[in-house]
């Protein structure tokens, strides 16, 4: 393994840590953290429905955190590290802030953009590039949402079943 490698999983370990505060809060569990110079400038996780907020994604509340440190809306030289392959909106963020690196852990087979659904980052319209590492703990990201979902049909099924035996 790499240098690099182990970086990159020591990090995306942190935002699995922030997705599984999401899940507590009943949030799609998705994390992410923004580090420049190898320190942590910004972490976010999911929220936009705690926060009636569309734009309430992990990456984005990460982003915004680290541009408030830095007092800069570009963040050139940092590497923003989420658990699931991000959607346009985020990678749209990403390109705008001047994220120089997205890691990811879990593909997004729906609405991924960085390599499930299309490939955003390799649009000629775009003014800055951003290279994508994906599959970096993806197993244990990949747990994490499947046991989130998996509990929340359950949950589902309890209150039909409840309904039911009231009636």
């Amino acid at each position: 393994m790499t240098d690099q490698e182990t970086t990159d999983q020591r990090w995306m370990a942190r935002a699995i840590e922030l997705a599984a505060i999401a899940g507590a809060e009943s949030e799609i569990p998705v994390g992410a953290i923004v580090v420049l110079n190898d320190e942590i400038i910004g972490e976010g996780y999911n929220a936009p429905i705690s926060s009636c907020d569309p734009t309430a994604h992990a990456e984005i509340q990460a982003i915004r955190m680290a541009c408030q440190h830095l007092n800069n809306y570009r963040l050139p030289g940092a590497t923003l590290y989420v658990t699931l392959e991000p959607c346009s909106m985020c990678a749209g963020a990403m390109v705008h802030s001047r994220i120089e690196r997205v890691v990811y852990g879990a593909t997004e087979p729906k609405s991924g953009a960085i390599k499930s659904q299309g490939r955003f980052f390799d649009a000629p319209f775009l003014n800055h590039k951003v290279v994508a590492t994906g599959g970096v703990l993806a197993e244990t990201a990949s747990i994490q949402l499947t046991q989130f979902f998996q509990f929340r049909r359950e949950q589902k099924k309890k209150l039909k079943q409840q309904a039911k035996n009231a009636i």
